[in-house]
């Protein structure tokens, strides 16, 4: 669940940034930003491979272990990679735009994850 709960709040700091990339289009000098979460975890995980996830990597018998994850935080950054348009602007609209449908499905699948994973424990509490 802690997985899970620092990807839905990946996913909801990544959609604010998008909708600020797309209000801010056409405003002179912006430069576009993203969120860097994924590569960061991963980095995390290679650098402390007692904490991958998986079969062969995690201890089942010690459940201090499967809950300790590597600290990692989404981290806003500006994007000077990208082209930049005559304004000093370098967001392309239809671009945000994909990037923040494709946000937003990754968001709905975490978010029904963990829904379901609730009602499956609500269902274990109450026996049935």
């Amino acid at each position: 669940m802690q997985l899970l709960q620092m990807s839905l709040d990946a996913a909801t700091l990544r959609q604010q940034v998008y909708a600020n990339n797309i209000a801010n289009a056409e405003t002179p000098n912006y430069k576009r930003q993203d969120v860097a979460f994924e590569t960061y975890f991963q980095q995390a995980l290679t650098a402390n491979p007692t904490e991958m996830m998986g079969e062969q990597h995690i201890p089942l018998s010690s459940s201090d272990q499967v809950n300790n994850l590597p600290d990692v935080e989404p981290t806003v950054y500006t994007d000077t990679s990208s082209t930049v348009n005559n304004n000093g602007n370098n967001v392309d609209l239809t671009s945000e735009m994909v990037d923040i449908a494709e946000n937003q499905v990754k968001y709905e699948v975490l978010a029904q994850d963990v829904s379901m994973r609730l009602q499956r424990l609500g269902t274990a509490i109450q026996g049935g």
